[in-house]
């Protein structure tokens, strides 16, 4: 059998924070998460989505550290339209969370826009263009 992938798991320094930025993006994270060093859902895919604190990292894995640099690798949210794009967009930085590229009608079809989320992890926006 080959292994079936299952789970994101993301480093948080500040799970309140963090939760509360994908509670905004609408996931059904529960009430009174923000208080444990380990957290994970169930997207509607099936796959688990997880994230830990620092400080649980390093209980078993004592020479973790951050990385450092530009993410590489981001998580894509699939929006309704176009619209939906640019209103989460203007939503989450009004909130405070840093814009890293504002909407914008990318040549492949799709307008698309990235964030970053309280750890600096890319986050993007996409939806299909109508066509022209």
């Amino acid at each position: 059998m080959t292994p079936h992938f299952d789970l994101i798991g993301m480093a948080v320094t500040d799970m309140a924070c963090t939760l509360d930025f994908y509670r905004r993006l609408g996931l059904a994270i529960p009430p009174g998460a923000e208080r444990e060093s380990h957290v994970e859902i169930t997207l509607d895919s099936g796959v688990r989505l997880a994230w830990d604190t620092v400080d649980m990292i390093r209980g078993f894995d004592p020479h973790w550290t951050a990385p450092t640099g530009s993410p590489r690798a981001n998580l894509a949210f699939r929006c309704a339209d176009p619209a939906e794009v640019d209103r989460w967009y203007a939503e989450l930085t009004g909130a405070g969370h840093h814009g890293h590229l504002a909407p914008w009608d990318a040549f492949w079809g799709q307008r698309y826009a990235v964030l970053h989320d309280p750890d600096g992890n890319g986050v993007d926006l996409f939806a299909p263009l109508k066509s022209r």
